[in-house]
């Protein structure tokens, strides 16, 4: 459970008629503030879909959807190259969500889930300069600024949190 009626689910096969039009419908939203997937992403969206749930399976990712309370596909929470206790969150809230908490609540979740489940000491996350809404939920979510970096040719920053299990 997230905020309200909120799930966080992981990432299935089932989740691909959802997830594809969820992309589709918020490709434009998305560009504005992060790279485009690109016109392949959608052509090959089975057999990259089919290799990210193996890459989860190996334990190399871990991919969440969040789900309204009508069972709608409303955002990604995504932790990749999970590799000694570390791994890289990424996230996308559709635009039909965004600026309700959606996004604040969904990391929070998927902290706690790395902490506890997956059993991560560390995550780090990146995102530009001019992305406002992206940098206030990594910052209510207790990452820290580390250092600058650069995200797909724009300024940006890079974040860290350390995580610790409950106990």
């Amino acid at each position: 459970m997230l905020l309200g009626m909120l799930t966080l689910e992981r990432l299935r096969a089932d989740h691909a008629p959802a997830l594809l039009a969820f992309e589709r419908e918020n490709r434009e939203y998305f560009a504005r503030s992060i790279p485009d997937r690109g016109d392949a992403y959608f052509a090959e969206f089975a057999s990259l879909l089919r290799a990210r749930l193996a890459e989860q399976d190996d334990g190399v990712c871990h991919f969440h959807v969040v789900m309204d309370d009508r069972g709608e596909l409303v955002g990604r929470v995504n932790l990749v190259d999970v590799e000694e206790g570390d791994a890289e969150l990424g996230y996308r809230i559709g635009e039909r969500a965004a600026g309700r908490g959606v996004a604040t609540a969904a990391v929070r979740e998927v902290c706690r889930l790395a902490a506890t489940e997956y059993r991560l000491s560390t995550l780090t996350a990146v995102t530009t300069l001019d992305n406002v809404a992206s940098k206030t939920v990594l910052e209510r979510n207790g990452f820290t600024v580390v250092g600058d970096v650069t995200v797909a040719g724009r300024p940006g920053t890079r974040y860290r949190r350390t995580l610790v299990a409950a106990r």
